[in-house]
């Protein structure tokens, strides 16, 4: 298993950050059940800047808020985060009726009693866990007002009817949040300020190329290469709003290049991945455009991986 504090000196992270981390993690450990929900990353974020600024206001006792568009590795790096802290992890999904009883808990019967059913920001706070916030702006302003007091310098839950909780020393969140979806909002002033706000870059082409290598070792080189340009090419006719960013799919590129592995010509599995995200056949065939004027019009699984 990959220890993200050797990865974490391979991208170049300052010693003293790591130390800190090393501590957090030896004054903190997770222990028993608390283990299984520690992740073990799929993907690595890339990118030492946003992994030093992301560590030390974990360190300092900050909720960090990661902000950016479609694509640029939000989810990854809130999951490394944890990982590299060595904390058990809650993920919470945003929704439109997401509210108090769904973050915090609810009353359920329990042996003839009346007990609480603990929610996700209940048990990070108990057992300082990490909670990853998934796209935070979804949800209603008001709905998220009980989280003020959690995230400021009271750290601390009040449910009515139970005792007052006090957060654990460990316990962080991490929130992400996309303008670009339909169903966002703007997120209310007075929790945004409990957060310290992390602008995420798009992903380079060395860190595209980091990725897609160790997803895929047997990946050649040259196709790796040409598979982070064409992956950029539609990034930069997204940025020019030539396309939406329905194409823009990492997850998409990689399930493309998994098919590919698995024998499927390479152009059908781009169209699987990448062009079909899109409904409207003209940026369907735009799409196509970029892949052929990037690629071969047929592609091998011989050709792309040795």
């Amino acid at each position: 298993m990959l220890d993200m504090l050797d990865f974490l000196k391979t991208e170049g992270v300052q010693p003293r950050i790591l130390s800190e981390i090393e501590r957090f993690r030896g004054q903190f450990p997770a222990e028993g059940a608390l283990q299984r929900r520690v992740p073990v990353p799929r993907y690595l974020y890339y990118g030492r800047e946003i992994w030093e600024e992301a560590a030390t206001a974990l360190l300092c006792g900050e909720n960090v808020l990661l902000v950016g568009p479609k694509a640029t590795g939000k989810n990854v790096l809130a999951e490394n985060l944890a990982a590299a802290f060595g904390r058990p992890s809650w993920d919470v999904s945003f929704y439109i009726n997401t509210d108090a009883a769904t973050l915090l808990g609810t009353d359920t019967f329990a042996d003839g009693a009346v007990t609480l059913r603990k929610g996700p920001i209940y048990q990070c706070a108990e057992t300082g866990g990490f909670g990853i916030l998934d796209e935070i702006n979804m949800a209603k302003n008001e709905s998220l007002a009980v989280l003020h007091a959690t995230l400021d310098f009271r750290r601390s839950i009040d449910m009515p009817g139970y005792e007052r909780i006090v957060l654990h020393d460990a316990a962080r969140f991490i929130a992400t949040m996309n303008y670009g979806y339909a169903g966002t909002r703007e997120l209310n002033e007075a929790l945004a300020s409990r957060f310290v706000v992390i602008d995420m870059p798009a992903i380079p082409a060395e860190g595209l190329m980091k990725l897609m290598t160790r997803e895929f070792p047997d990946l050649r080189p040259e196709y790796g290469t040409h598979f982070a340009s064409l992956f950029q090419d539609i990034q930069k006719k997204c940025d020019g709003g030539e396309l939406s960013t329905k194409p823009l799919d990492l997850r998409g590129l990689l399930a493309a290049l998994r098919l590919i592995h698995a024998g499927l010509e390479g152009n059908r599995a781009l169209e699987l991945g990448l062009v079909n995200k899109s409904f409207d056949d003209f940026e369907r065939q735009l799409v196509l455009d970029v892949i052929r004027a990037r690629l071969p019009e047929i592609i091998r699984r011989e050709d792309v991986f040795a």
